[in-house]
């Protein structure tokens, strides 16, 4: 007795197909929202500005620098912006906004943080400060605004935040410790 086999190639490859576009495409956008940043923000504006009573910004750490204790102090102080931002230098919206609603207030602004760390990660930036900042995080040197923030709906992390294998693959490359002690607290 020959008996048909029921199904075949065909409705397998449609499945996996399926299963594909959910997992890559619609997945995430049910996982993750998208929120803006409380201000537009310019750094090619921060890096190339024309004001000669200003001072010189030309690197990251100019504004994102190191506390006290040597930590890393990742978005810059209220009072680090005040310095330039006291009074609005332009009639740029943006910029209006964070001098009258934040700096005349005293009030921090919420920002995003793209590379938020779980709580249970140590992270030492000036363990690292050899490496170039590009090397992990993006070049906003030549950005004229923001990158898209999206917020993991289950985690409350950026999609952005690192990975363990992103740290795990780097100390591998660069033949340093990967304990668990090493990273995590």
């Amino acid at each position: 007795m020959n008996k048909k086999k029921k199904g075949g190639l065909v409705p397998f490859i449609l499945g996996i197909a399926a299963a594909l576009i959910f997992g890559w495409n619609i997945f995430p956008q049910l996982l993750f929202s998208h929120k803006d940043q409380p201000i537009t923000f310019s750094h090619v504006g921060h890096m190339t500005h024309t004001q000669k009573d200003l001072k010189d910004l030309d690197d990251c750490v100019d504004c994102h620098d190191y506390r006290e204790d040597g930590s890393y102090a990742g978005i810059p102080s209220l009072e680090s912006c005040a310095e330039c931002h006291s009074e609005p230098l332009t009639a740029v919206p943006s910029e209006q906004l964070f001098v009258n609603e934040y700096v005349k207030k005293g009030k921090q602004v919420p920002w995003k943080i793209y590379r938020e760390q779980p709580d249970n990660v140590y992270f030492s930036h000036i363990a690292h400060e050899e490496y170039e900042c590009t090397e992990c995080h993006q070049d906003m040197e030549n950005a004229d605004s923001l990158p898209a923030y999206y917020e993991n709906k289950l985690t409350g992390y950026s999609r952005g935040t690192m990975k363990m294998w992103e740290c795990e693959r780097c100390h591998a490359e660069e033949d340093a410790s990967n304990a668990c002690y090493v990273c995590h607290k």
